[in-house]
């Protein structure tokens, strides 16, 4: 899944007009060009590595807070001169020349967010907790200009009658959209609050995930005794030898948490208490009333997002934050869920019922629960599939799954093909770089991987941009896919679960609608659309781990290079649907979760995080004490740090049209390069030039069914 797709959202909007090249080849002054008093900082300038690579062998962790603050000044003293400009405002004077400005902030802050992200450490936590407020402060700076916002409107007003193409036209509405729904029309009153509101807000977002990674490192379990693991392979006990050695604690082995509410090792340990200790651990996380408790940040957040969208003329957080989405409202987004969660919640009782079937056989004398669930649901699969993870992972090496699945599959549908090179600094020695060479030879990306756990790193999968594709100065899009694999110990293979396989090819398909891009303007390119529309390409990608082409082309033993066997292979799709009830209530749950949070008006006051989840999860019928929510809300990090806010319901609308869509390669011949091409040519390469709910007309013929995606999940 995407987990951090956009910047923070303190500067997501200040961000959304930004350039990658330097103001000297716009209309702007030329501001990007290095100086004494910048000394050495690489971030100043232009990376002079192919396709401007960030430059990670020079850049220091001392560099980013001064060239985010330098770029910040420019950035303003470039809009100034938008604003102040004594032409009457045209498309090419006011909306392009906020395309083509702040450069260096972009880079240095593109840079920057995703080192928070993924390698992280207390010198650049202290830089984002100093950075946040004064980001919010830039964002408000620009949309609550008035003069700005006058020559914004004036386009808008006339874009009609203009001679604009069909992009200029879109970026001109969607750019106006954003600064009214930034608080342009606001009373000076009004946005005095509201500039408040961002900054704290932007403070306290910064404080969850800093919160959260501190915990989830702190949650993990320690082992002592070596016959407890009993049941984990020899690759997850060496990998746990591992971290618990690098905790300080050698002679021990320690389980770590990953950021949903279910961890790995549940579905191999056979001790029943640390099972539970482990769900415990996972469960509460962040609620110990310590430093890295983060239930107070939770509750000024929802009750600031609440007054913040009071103030701008809506309800709750969660309509204004919808407004702008393909849902449009939610009650659309709330209807979508509602109408899932009794066949998910019946198929869920109907898998615990299963589950504790085999509890009983085996005289095991307790009610199973949630620390259970995998556990038992493995068992169920084997006798119900004679299917048995043991069996898979040696058929899913992780060089083998990149190279001859993904890019493989990448390579069948669309043309491109991807080779490794070495030449390229890299923040971590675990990420590897990959040239990108569109159908005839040309440069078309450079893609980064960065795979494995650390404690550096934040909970999930995600993909975001070194560098965007703009159209304007010829820059092809620098991406990077981030990973939470566990890493194998010193000489042992990355074997991964079909599911993580599955998370590779997700995560390549935010990846491919980034390369794919072909925009003149980078605020709409790429992956700059909806969230309800950002998970599409993803969740697609995902299909085509199934492909039999795919498949027998990537599933084989890592040490034999044998093919998985049919009857293997046949048994994993006959057990596609397994456990649907489970995987779709706890995804439900926290989709719901969220828009209760997001759904509370101004004035409800603070909430108590615990008892408001708890009634949350009862009024939506939800409470499954087996199934908890995928997160719950003390570690929600798509909500409360990561943009999502009313949003998580999104991945769920996306799998409506990413199942649609693949019905219809089914019916058109499945992998073909001609269907990747008309896939890449009507979704992948458009952005948000065009509106896209047409555009996905244009591209299927009609609008999408939700029928696949319940045959697909087995509720159907």
């Amino acid at each position: 899944m995407l987990r951090k797709l956009f910047l923070p959202s303190a500067i997501a909007l200040a961000l959304a007009a930004c350039g990658d090249r330097p103001a000297s080849e716009s209309t702007m002054p030329a501001t990007d060009t290095a100086t004494p008093a910048q000394g050495e900082n690489p971030l100043f300038a232009t990376s002079t590595l192919p396709f401007q690579a960030p430059p990670f062998d020079s850049i220091k962790d001392a560099d980013y807070q001064p060239a985010i603050e330098e770029g910040m000044r420019r950035h303003l003293a470039e809009v100034r001169e938008i604003a102040d400009n004594p032409e009457p405002a045209t498309f090419a004077n006011t909306f392009e020349a906020l395309e083509r400005s702040g450069a260096l902030l972009t880079r240095a802050s593109t840079i920057f967010f995703a080192m928070t992200s993924a390698n992280t450490n207390p010198t650049l936590q202290a830089a984002e907790e100093a950075l946040a407020p004064k980001l919010a402060e830039h964002s408000d700076a620009i949309h609550l200009d008035p003069a700005l916002f006058a020559r914004v409107k004036t386009v808008y007003d006339q874009r009609d009658g203009l001679d604009l193409t069909p992009e200029q036209k879109t970026l001109v509405e969607h750019s106006y959209d954003d600064f009214v729904r930034a608080g342009a029309q606001l009373s000076d009153t009004d946005k005095a609050e509201l500039r408040k509101l961002n900054s704290e807000e932007s403070s306290l977002t910064t404080a969850f995930s800093n919160k959260l990674l501190a915990a989830g490192n702190a949650g993990g379990v320690f082992v002592a005794d070596a016959a407890r693991l009993d049941g984990l392979d020899e690759g997850a006990i060496a990998a746990a030898a591992e971290a618990a050695k690098a905790a300080g604690k050698e002679g021990q082995w320690l389980l770590g948490l990953q950021n949903t509410t279910q961890q790995p090792a549940l579905g191999s340990l056979k001790d029943r208490a640390l099972r539970e200790q482990v769900m415990a651990a996972s469960l509460g996380r962040a609620e110990h009333g310590d430093g890295n408790d983060t239930r107070a940040t939770i509750q000024r957040l929802a009750e600031l997002r609440a007054r913040k969208a009071q103030l701008l003329g809506f309800p709750s957080y969660a309509a204004y934050s919808i407004a702008d989405q393909m849902a449009g409202t939610p009650e659309t987004a709330l209807k979508l869920l509602n109408d899932t969660v009794p066949a998910a919640t019946a198929r869920a009782r109907a898998e615990l019922a299963k589950i504790q079937g085999v509890v009983d056989a085996q005289q095991g004398g307790f009610t199973a629960g949630a620390a259970d669930w995998d556990f038992y649901a493995e068992q169920v699969r084997k006798a119900e599939f004679d299917l048995d993870e043991s069996q898979i992972r040696p058929y899913f090496e992780l060089d083998r799954v990149l190279k001859d699945g993904v890019f493989f599959a990448a390579n069948q549908l669309y043309g491109i093909s991807l080779h490794e090179r070495t030449d390229i600094p890299v923040y971590h020695p675990d990420v590897r770089v990959f040239d990108v060479l569109d159908t005839d030879g040309k440069q078309l990306a450079l893609f980064y991987l960065d795979p494995f756990k650390r404690e550096s790193k934040q909970g999930g999968a995600w993909m975001g941009n070194f560098v965007e594709q703009n159209g304007l100065t010829g820059d092809i899009p620098v991406i990077y896919n981030v990973e939470n694999f566990t890493k194998p110990a010193a000489g042992q293979p990355a074997l991964l679960s079909f599911d993580e396989a599955t998370t590779l090819f997700h995560e390549f398909g935010h990846a491919l609608h980034g390369m794919f891009s072909k925009t003149t303007y980078p605020s709409v390119a790429g992956t700059n659309v909806p969230r309800d529309f950002v998970e599409f390409p993803s969740q697609f990608n995902e299909h085509w781990a199934l492909d039999p082409k795919v498949f027998a082309h990537y599933a084989r033993h890592h040490q034999t290079g044998e093919a998985m066997p049919q009857a293997l292979v046949d048994k994993i799709v006959k057990a596609r649907t397994f456990n649907q009830g489970y995987a779709t209530t706890e995804y439900l749950s926290a989709a719901l979760l969220d828009l209760a949070w997001h759904l509370l008006p101004a004035g409800a006051g603070k909430q108590d995080v615990d008892a408001f989840e708890k009634q949350a999860l009862a009024k939506y019928k939800v409470d499954l004490p087996a199934v908890p929510p995928r997160y719950r809300t003390s570690y929600f990090s798509h909500i409360w740090g990561g943009g999502y806010a009313a949003g998580y319901y999104a991945y769920f609308g996306a799998e409506v049209l990413d199942h649609d869509a693949f019905q219809w390669f089914r019916e058109n011949g499945g992998l073909t390069r001609e269907n990747g091409q008309a896939f890449r040519d009507k979704i992948l390469s458009i952005g948000h030039s065009r509106d896209l709910a047409v555009a996905y007309r244009d591209f299927r013929g009609k609008d999408p069914s939700v029928e696949p995606l319940l045959e697909h999940r087995g509720l159907k």
